[in-house]
């Protein structure tokens, strides 16, 4: 139960001291509900208007019980001050409405039970002015009369509610573009505002009197107590605990154990609370505050949620951010491509200072809490990644994380920048784009130890990435360059935590291993080629290194054949043109392929994805930007001294 401890225990040290901008914290005994209507009464009870609210505002903080918070089937249970037409007003039958199934039988069950409760409320010690107008009001019967009267519910020729909008010609009324295909006007949901003398606050969701009233009588009718396993005391125990973590329809829920007749408790305990008694302040609280985390700064991929935070309410960096959005680089420097040699110490100094600056904040003690959710049924919610850490041990993994898989990354002309990617661009490189959700969601959660306990990449991410990387001709040039920069960035890191070698993020001259030799004479095959095609006017026309890169990986001493004979005319056309050029870069070539140990350069077996580190190198160094660039007329000496 560590979880839902450190749960309560954020929402106790967090409640009210919410970041300035932040949403409030959700008082206890109350639930988020999209409303379509809102009716206005006087400090009497009084019916003065009614609107229809847009998708915008509609979502209302109200109360509820531990039935009606999660409440399902054919027989909803109430809430205690706003619902649905069929609860609050005593003429829905009169005007055609029907309930839901399981009211069929009895039709006036849904209106009687709204009555009683929000009676006994406004009639107990708790009782509250705005509670009392309500009360009144709906004791009348006729709510929607009221809503009809004031064009809210649209009725037909025999003064019926209407169900459908047939009329083409026509513009709806604004009741049915607030509600969903599948319902009626009849099925809007009502919240209250009580406009009263001397009180500027007519909402009742921003009454905190009012919601202190609810959470203060509810608390006092709880019945059932017990020994709660999270704080260790005697209390009030939960029946029935939350739903809506993820957003206000999700109807999962983190503990149950309503299935009396299957193997949620039985067969090893005779009552569900013999295997798990949650306080019932605790639970709403805990719960409340995963819903806030989840809402403020969760990562979301459709029902799979991860959120990390601080117990004490302090700002941590997300595990799930690329370099890019942890550092915050200002798009201003993204154009900025610094030299080869400065690369890695720009990077460093910027990775160090955004550390610095969370480290700032967060005390090395802090604790910091690392959970991930998913639901395989919409009833049933498990936590599928659960970590706690001190804040200075989370801070060293994210700082470790984005040093070993750092990398020059191409994402778009927007996104240039040195660093790890994000666990989600990183299941696209291995998986294509078009990756359905299910492989997504194992992919990041394959990652998140990763980034989280300091374990190395799995390898068939590594293999993946570099199989894609290596069929250049299967992607569009954008994409390809975003597979590249990741591939390498996986492999970087793969082999730094598996002390295979640490590489540099610029070109190593003197590093002689096979595969990454091999990189390099492909980078300067296809650097020659586009010069020469360059000047022939043909500078979108691929290069025969990029169209043969796939058979090059698997065959590299016979690809390399074909790829240096395709190469003679462009050589041709180099030596009348710029010949001080062709030459450094044939003699580069000589000095690569004299660097090759024994008969590693006739032997054909397939290169590693090594090859694409020394192919990235080399051609980062190649492109590096120079000052006073020349142009394609420079003379041959001017074109050596750039290259060089």
């Amino acid at each position: 139960m560590s979880w839902i401890q450190k749960l309560y225990e954020t929402y106790e040290r967090c409640a009210g001291h919410e970041p300035e901008g932040a949403e409030p914290l959700m008082p206890i005994g109350h639930t988020t509900q999209q409303v379509q209507i809102e009716i206005v009464l006087d400090g009497n009870g009084a019916f003065r208007r009614a609107s229809v609210l847009d998708k915008v505002a509609s979502t209302t903080v109200i109360p509820c019980t531990e039935d009606s918070g999660g409440r399902a089937g054919s027989k909803p249970v109430n809430h205690p001050l706003c619902d649905k037409l069929q609860y609050i007003a005593g003429d829905f039958l009169k005007y055609g409405g029907e309930v839901t199934s399981g009211f069929e039988a009895k039709p006036d069950e849904p209106h009687e039970a709204f009555l009683n409760s929000i009676k006994a409320w406004s009639t107990s010690d708790f009782r509250h002015s705005k509670l009392d107008a309500i009360t009144r009001y709906v004791e009348q019967g006729h709510v929607v009369e009221d809503l009809v009267a004031s064009g809210i519910l649209p009725v037909d020729v025999g003064g019926k509610l209407l169900k459908r909008w047939g009329r083409e010609d026509e513009s709806a009324p604004a009741i049915f573009k607030v509600i969903q295909n599948t319902q009626a006007p009849e099925d809007a949901f009502v919240r209250w505002r009580v406009e009263e003398e001397g009180n500027l606050v007519s909402a009742t969701w921003q009454d905190p009197a009012l919601i202190s009233s609810w959470v203060n009588y509810y608390q006092r009718i709880q019945t059932k107590r017990g020994f709660c396993m999270v704080t260790g005391n005697e209390t009030t125990l939960a029946i029935q605990h939350p739903a809506k973590l993820r957003h206000g329809g999700d109807k999962a829920k983190l503990i149950s154990s309503n299935d009396t007749s299957g193997y949620t408790f039985k067969g090893r305990f005779k009552e569900a609370d013999e295997a798990v008694a949650v306080g019932f302040n605790v639970t709403q609280k805990a719960h409340n505050a995963l819903r806030w985390l989840i809402k403020r700064q969760g990562y979301r991929n459709g029902e799979q949620v991860i959120v990390s935070w601080a117990v004490a309410g302090k700002p941590v960096p997300d595990p799930f951010a690329s370099t890019l959005d942890l550092c915050g680089i200002p798009s201003s420097a993204l154009d900025v491509v610094p030299a080869a040699s400065d690369t890695a110490q720009t990077f460093a100094l910027r990775l160090k200072n955004a550390i610095a600056g969370y480290g700032a904040k967060l005390d090395p003690a802090d604790d910091i809490v690392v959970m991930g959710l998913d639901s395989a049924t919409p009833g049933r919610m498990a936590i599928t990644f659960y970590r706690e850490l001190k804040g200075s041990e989370f801070l060293e993994r994210i700082q470790a994380w984005h040093t070993k898989y750092a990398w020059p990354q191409n994402f778009g002309k927007e996104s240039k920048f040195v660093g790890a990617p994000a666990p989600r661009d990183i299941a696209e490189a291995a998986y294509g784009r078009r990756l359905d959700d299910k492989l997504r969601k194992s992919t990041v959660e394959r990652l998140l130890p990763c980034i989280v306990d300091g374990l190395p990449v799995p390898r068939d991410l590594v293999q993946s990435t570099t199989r894609r990387a290596s069929n250049r001709v299967a992607h569009d040039n954008w994409e390809w360059e975003k597979c590249l920069g990741i591939a390498c960035a996986l492999l970087r890191g793969y082999k730094y935590q598996l002390e295979q070698g640490n590489y540099a993020m610029a070109l190593e001259p003197d590093r002689s291993t096979r595969d990454y030799l091999f990189g390099r004479l492909l980078a300067i095959a296809e650097h020659l080629e586009q010069r020469s095609l360059y000047y022939s006017g043909e500078k979108d026309r691929e290069t025969h290194a990029a169209k043969l890169m796939q058979r090059f990986a698997d065959h590299p001493c016979a690809t390399w054949r074909q790829i240096e004979l395709a190469l003679n005319p462009s050589k041709s056309r180099l030596r009348s043109r710029s010949p001080g050029f062709l030459h450094l870069l044939e003699h580069q070539i000589d000095q690569i392929v004299g660097q090759f140990q024994a008969n590693d350069f006739t032997e054909d077996r397939k290169l590693t994805g090594e090859f694409l580190l020394g192919y990235h190198c080399q051609r980062t160094k190649l492109n590096e930007p120079k000052p006073n660039i020349s142009t394609p007329e420079t003379d041959s000496k001017t074109e050596t001294e750039e290259t060089t």
